[in-house]
């Protein structure tokens, strides 16, 4: 599990060089493998440019990232009946840990997150 766990952490980290390639290709990559899971926010007239925030729901947890001039602002929190109980900021490479964890952990125990889990690695 912990070999799967890094393998998860260095695809999302790719393409960290550059923030602006990096924000896209990490949304590209979430969005890909986690539809149902991801929402994305994009500027540009009517919502179709670039992607400028995304929000990953896993379990009780949303993952939320945003383009911010030129860097990237992560944020965890912990979401029960509606009801934000934590909220925390993370710098880019705890939010990838964090979340290439708790996907990991949800591919344990469901077969649409273990097919996910897989297309991230293969991306």
């Amino acid at each position: 599990m912990a070999g799967e766990l890094d393998l998860v952490a260095s695809a999302l980290r790719a393409d960290a060089g550059d923030v602006d390639v990096f924000f896209d290709v990490l949304v590209g990559k979430l969005e890909q493998v986690l539809p149902e899971q991801v929402e994305i926010e994009r500027g540009g007239f009517l919502g179709r440019g670039k992607p400028e925030a995304v929000t990953v729901a896993l379990g009780d947890r949303l993952y939320q990232a945003e383009r911010a001039r030129r860097r990237v602002v992560c944020r965890r929190r912990t979401v029960v009946r509606g009801i934000a109980l934590k909220s925390e900021d993370l710098d880019v490479g705890a939010w990838i840990d964090a979340l290439s964890a708790d996907l990991v952990d949800e591919a344990a125990r469901s077969e649409r997150a273990r097919s996910a889990l897989q297309g991230l690695l293969d991306a």
